[in-house]
């Protein structure tokens, strides 16, 4: 799935592979451990930096500290306070071996220092995906026909994504989920575009769900997602990084988990938790579609890469 973003956003080809494909968390942390350090024992990096919550992020950090080579967490300081997200647990760990942490918000920082985190190593930047969507939103629009292609107009669809590992693998939860999705979908008349991550395909198949009226569609590569997200009237998901780009694109946003580590679109009034019960979602989804768009971003402006790099520039001249 990654290789669209190096061909649409016109990136250079990685000079390193890991080719470490799917498996259970311990299979893919271990397997990147043993990679990522021998990339870094060639290499000799001032800095290894790392960016979320992902095992990748946990396995990069973690060689790096062994090998005494700094450590740099982008988007450092988010917090679910729920261990059942793996990616919980990949946060925690990385924020408490990283020597420079670029958190995107003051209450993130906030989190960092109340856990002991020195202040000096903690620099608020703004997070990087304001950069990515400011900088790939009129790309999307020159290069996607996706609403010609789904017969959609502005406004005039719901946008739903349902992937996280403790909806989707949870049978009640996950139909939970989709059983809310088809009574949002009934109750307002709008078609709701369901974009089905391999994950979720797979437990579909697994658990023999079958949905009425919701327009599943492959996943899609990343400028043809974010021209939908910013069109739709409203977004449905239990991704993080969504919650985020909704927020930036003054999209209301409805979350299908009882709990989020980006507390600051529920603070600015762009995001809601929902949680999985069906009625419950209804209830968030028709709160939702009342919510004007003129919320202000509490992500930053968009310069939090620029940020970084200064600041490495000035502890590593």
């Amino acid at each position: 799935m990654d290789r669209v973003f190096f061909e649409q956003l016109e990136l250079h080809e990685a000079k390193y592979n890991l080719d470490v494909g799917s498996g259970t968390h311990a299979e893919q942390t271990g397997k990147m451990l043993i990679g990522i350090e021998k990339v870094l024992m060639k290499e000799k990096p001032d800095i290894a930096l790392v960016e979320g919550d992902t095992n990748t992020v946990l396995a990069g950090a973690l060689a790096a500290v062994k090998l005494g080579v700094k450590v740099g967490h982008v988007e450092a300081g988010l917090r679910s306070y729920d261990r059942g997200m793996p990616e919980e647990i990949n946060r925690v760990l990385a924020d408490h071996c990283s020597d420079l942490l670029f958190a995107p918000t003051e209450k993130a920082k906030a989190i960092l220092l109340g856990e002991g985190i020195a202040e000096d190593k903690v620099f608020v930047t703004g997070n990087t995906i304001v950069d990515a969507v400011n900088q790939n939103l009129k790309l999307a629009e020159r290069k996607t026909l996706v609403l010609n292609n789904l017969g959609l107009e502005k406004n005039c669809f719901f946008l739903a994504t349902v992937h996280r590992q403790e909806n989707v693998d949870n049978k009640k939860r996950f139909r939970g989920i989709l059983k809310g999705l088809e009574m949002v979908e009934a109750k307002f008349c709008l078609p709701i575009v369901y974009p089905v991550h391999p994950r979720a395909r797979k437990q579909l198949e697994a658990f023999r769900i079958s949905l009425e009226g919701l327009t599943l569609v492959e996943p899609l590569d990343y400028l043809s997602f974010l021209r939908l997200e910013s069109q739709a009237k409203l977004v449905l998901t239990d991704s993080g990084g969504v919650q985020e780009e909704a927020c930036v694109l003054k999209v209301p946003c409805v979350t299908l988990r009882h709990n989020t580590e980006r507390p600051e679109t529920l603070d600015v009034g762009s995001n809601v938790l929902a949680g999985v019960d069906p009625d419950g979602i209804v209830e968030k989804a028709e709160q939702m579609l009342d919510v004007k768009g003129d919320w202000l971003n509490p992500f930053g402006d968009g310069r939090a890469g620029a940020r970084i790099t200064g600041i490495l520039k000035d502890e590593f001249d």
